[in-house]
C-alpha cells in the first residue's frame, strides 16, 4: 500500500488539463472554468458618483465652524450625464449613484441638512471626498479582474456583466464515463432478490459529476464477466476524459476490473493506506484517466471526494482550491485501531459557544446514512491511538461542487 498523500500526488501528477475553449453566454457560465483572464476595459464605476442621497458641494464653500447656506441650482438624478461645474456658493441635489458635478468634492447626506426653499443649510464638520465613490474604486481599467482557471461563481457572473460582456471564453466540459460492477447489484426500481443490493454507487457518481458540471457517459451496470467488463472499459477509455468504475478492484475471485485495466492500459497504483477506501486503483486506459473505486458505497464516495474530485478539477483546468480545513474539538472521542489514515464522516456544528465536530452516524463502509448526514471528514493520522473526548482534530469540510 502507498500512503494517502502519495496516492493523491501521483494522481494529480498524471493529469493533463483540457485545452479546448468555447464561448458561452455569461448567463450559462456558472461553474465553468475561465479559459482566458477577464481584463477590465474601463473603470468600475466609470465616473465619480454619490454614495448617498444628498447635496454635492465644494468644501471650500463651507464654513468650518458654523452653518453654511447654499443655493440649490441643479438636480442630479441617477442615470443622467454629469452636471457642469457649479458656481461658487451653490449646491446640487444629488441621488445615490449619480455622477458628481465637476469641481464638487463632497456629498452631504440629506439627513444632515435643512432645506429652506431654494436653499440648503449645511452644518459644519464636513470632510473632503466624503460619500463620493471615485471612478475605479471597485475595478481599475486594465486590471485582471478574474484569472484564467477560475471556476465562475454567481458573483463572478455579475462582475463580468458589469464590464459589459455578454459572452465569456471557458474550457470545454470534461466527459466522464462511469459504470458499476457486480453480480449482486440490482438497478433501483426492480425487485431485490436475496443476497442482492440496489445500485447506489452509480447514482452517487452521477450526482457528484453533475455538481462538477461534467458531461456524463453512463456505461450502466456491468456483471462480473471478463468480456462484459472489457467491452465497457474499452468503450469508456476511447470516448471519455475520465473513466470511473465502482467495484471489482479488491482481491476476490470476481474482482476483474483491475485485471482488465492492466490488459487494456496501465495501473499506476493499487491499494491506499486509508480507511475507508483501501481497495482502489488509478491508471490510464486509452485517452482516459482511470479511477477504480471500491464497491462499498461509502468507500466509493469517500475516494471520489478526496481523490477523484481534485483530479477532475485539474482535468477541467481549474486553479487549485484553497484548503477547507479546521481544527475542532471532537465530541465523544474515537478509538483508532489501525495504522491507515482514517476519514470519519462527521458533522460540524456552529453555535454561540463555539464550533465542534462529532460523528455523523454509523461509520461502516456500507452505511450511507452517515455519509448523507455528514458535512465534513475528521482526518485522523496513520498511527493507532485513542482520541479523547474534546481533543482537537483535523476537520476537512466536504465539497461536492
Amino acid at each position: 500500500m502507498i500512503s494517502f498523500y502519495e496516492a493523491r500526488e501521483r494522481v494529480l501528477a498524471g493529469i493533463t488539463p483540457v485545452t479546448d475553449e468555447e464561448m458561452v453566454p455569461v448567463t450559462q457560465a456558472l461553474g465553468r472554468v475561465l479559459a482566458r483572464a477577464i481584463v477590465a476595459p474601463f473603470h468600475v464605476p466609470n465616473h465619480d458618483n454619490s454614495a448617498m442621497d444628498g447635496y454635492a458641494v465644494r468644501i471650500d464653500d463651507l464654513d468650518a465652524v458654523a452653518e453654511t447656506r447654499l443655493r440649490v441650482v441643479a438636480y442630479a438624478p441617477a442615470g443622467t450625464a454629469p452636471l457642469s461645474s457649479l458656481v461658487a456658493g451653490t449646491a446640487a441635489r444629488i441621488m445615490t449613484g449619480s455622477p458628481v458635478p465637476s469641481g464638487c468634492n463632497a456629498v452631504v447626506m440629506q439627513e444632515e441638512v435643512h432645506r429652506d426653499g431654494d436653499w440648503v443649510v449645511i452644518p459644519p464638520g464636513q470632510k473632503i471626498n466624503q460619500h463620493i465613490r471615485p471612478a475605479g474604486e471597485d475595478i481599475v481599467q486594465g486590471s485582471t479582474v478574474l484569472p484564467s482557471g477560475r471556476r465562475l461563481t454567481p458573483a463572478d457572473l455579475g462582475i463580468i456583466s458589469s464590464l459589459g460582456m455578454t459572452q465569456v471564453s471557458v474550457k470545454r466540459r470534461i466527459r466522464a464515463a462511469i459504470l458499476s460492477t457486480g453480480n449482486e447489484i440490482v438497478p433501483a426500481g426492480q425487485p431485490l432478490p436475496p443476497g442482492c443490493v440496489h445500485d447506489s454507487n452509480r447514482i452517487n457518481l452521477i450526482g457528484c459529476l453533475t455538481a462538477l458540471g461534467s458531461e456524463i457517459m453512463d456505461l450502466g451496470l456491468v456483471r462480473d464477466r471478463h468480456q462484459e467488463i472489457t467491452a465497457a472499459l474499452r468503450r469508456g477509455g476511447e470516448a471519455a476524459d475520465a473513466l470511473i468504475s465502482s467495484g471489482g478492484v479488491s482481491e476476490g475471485d470476481l474482482d476483474l476490473v483491475k485485471m482488465v485495466v492492466s490488459e487494456l492500459g496501465s495501473v499506476v497504483f493499487w491499494k491506499v493506506a486509508m480507511k475507508p477506501g483501501k481497495p482502489q486503483a488509478y491508471g490510464r486506459l486509452g485517452q482516459a484517466a482511470f479511477f477504480g473505486l471500491p464497491g462499498n458505497p461509502v468507500s466509493s464516495m469517500v475516494v471520489f471526494l478526496l481523490m477523484v474530485r481534485p483530479a477532475l478539477l485539474r482535468l477541467m483546468g481549474a486553479l487549485p482550491e484553497p484548503d477547507h480545513r479546521l481544527q475542532l474539538p471532537i465530541k465523544g472521542g474515537w478509538h483508532k485501531r489501525h495504522d491507515r489514515m482514517e476519514f470519519l464522516r462527521g458533522r460540524v456544528h456552529f453555535d454561540p459557544a463555539g464550533a465542534w465536530v462529532e460523528s455523523s452516524g454509523g461509520q461502516g463502509s456500507g452505511m450511507l446514512s452517515g455519509m448523507a448526514h455528514a458535512n465534513a471528514f475528521v482526518a485522523l493520522p496513520e498511527e493507532a491511538r485513542q482520541i479523547a473526548d474534546g481533543e482537537l482534530v483535523d476537520v476537512w469540510l466536504m465539497r461536492y461542487d
